[in-house]
């Protein structure tokens, strides 16, 4: 199960270090058999990785992007793929270290440092957590806000408040005439990956994005000189209230703005499971014979949750049955069948 942990115990529990051969439990890591494409995998792990850091409250979404950036351009290949195939933040960033730990592993010791630190059971939460863990949409880039089209240019030293959820139509604020994908219909999600463009500044400056009514963080979105046409894609936490709009952009100089929705990470919702039978196994069993039937195998991301066995006659009783195996003596007559299958669920989020 993949925990989410406090960023700053992350980096309490495991600091930047070079490598610790000598380092107890350490695995070595296993030889990639082909080159690793290291810009597809910085964004594989930025993706991957980008809601526990909205969740946990880093201070630049930005910062952490390029030094994950910089650490997969670093790291040795079998330590890279190591981190690649991590469900645990911390053996992932362990293993661009070059420290190898297994997901179990890397839990106990943030385990161990939350104990020391106090900090309680509440406040590492598993993945799931309707308040606390995000689910990544990706969508085709979509406008949806255009100060050029709607709006005019946002004056300097002022911050101006924009609709991102819960829109059937962004042309209002100069966007696209539709919800762009479904953005605007999956409800009041908790965070947008944005590409914001400034078109044509007055002055040298920036721009700041951050949650409708929130405080205004020290950290720009996006540095532009004057006259120019400058685009960043960012993360932005966004407000789940009640209130109309979203998103706040504060801008040091007077510029347009061009924003275009290329995804959002939207709560779980409540957990439940779906389930699927395997379908069935029925073997012919001879009167006076036992038999070991087993049922055919869950489908690829389902997990087996029962073993069900059937027989055809109330004369052949079931000695075993777990593991998708049903084990009998038939003591009729004549010849019996008897049926396995299993039940296979796994985690939706509704």
């Amino acid at each position: 199960m993949r925990l989410v942990v406090p960023f700053l115990l992350l980096a309490s529990v495991f600091p930047n270090a070079a490598p610790a051969a000598s380092m107890p439990g350490q695995v070595e890591p296993a030889a990639t058999a082909t080159p690793i494409d290291r810009q597809a995998a910085a964004t594989a792990l930025i993706r991957k990785w980008a809601p526990q850091m909205i969740d946990s409250g880093v201070e630049s979404l930005d910062e952490w992007r390029a030094e994950l950036t910089s650490l997969v351009a670093d790291a040795d290949p079998g330590h890279l793929d190591h981190a690649l195939r991590a469900d645990v933040y911390a053996a992932m960033l362990n293993a661009l270290h070059g420290r190898i730990l297994s997901d179990d592993e890397a839990m106990t010791r943030v385990a161990e440092r939350a104990e020391a630190l106090g900090l309680t059971a509440a406040q590492m939460k598993a993945f799931g957590d309707t308040d606390k863990d995000l689910i990544y949409v990706p969508l085709n880039a979509c406008r949806i806000i255009d100060t050029r089209l709607a709006g005019g240019a946002i004056a300097a030293n002022t911050i101006r408040n924009f609709d991102v959820t819960a829109v059937s139509n962004y042309s209002f604020q100069g966007g696209d005439a539709s919800n762009c994908g479904g953005a605007g219909a999956a409800g009041s999600f908790a965070a947008a990956v944005l590409r914001m463009t400034v078109v044509t500044p007055a002055a040298a400056g920036y721009i700041t994005a951050f949650p409708l009514g929130g405080t205004q963080p020290l950290t720009a979105t996006l540095n532009h000189e004057a006259g120019v046409i400058d685009a960043a894609t960012t993360i932005v936490r966004l407000d789940q209230s009640a209130a109309t709009n979203e998103l706040s952009v504060y801008t040091f100089a007077q510029t347009h703005l061009v924003v275009d929705i290329v995804g959002y990470f939207q709560n779980p919702g409540v957990p439940t499971l779906e389930c699927v039978n395997s379908g069935d196994t029925v073997d012919s069993v001879a009167a006076g014979a036992t038999r070991n039937t087993v049922a055919p195998a869950c489908p690829a991301s389902y997990t087996q949750t029962a073993t069900n066995c059937e027989s055809s006659t109330w004369q052949m009783p079931f000695v075993y049955f777990a593991d998708g195996t049903c084990s009998a003596q038939n003591n009729s007559s004549g010849t019996a069948q008897l049926r396995a299958s299993r039940t296979c669920c796994r985690p939706k989020f509704n």
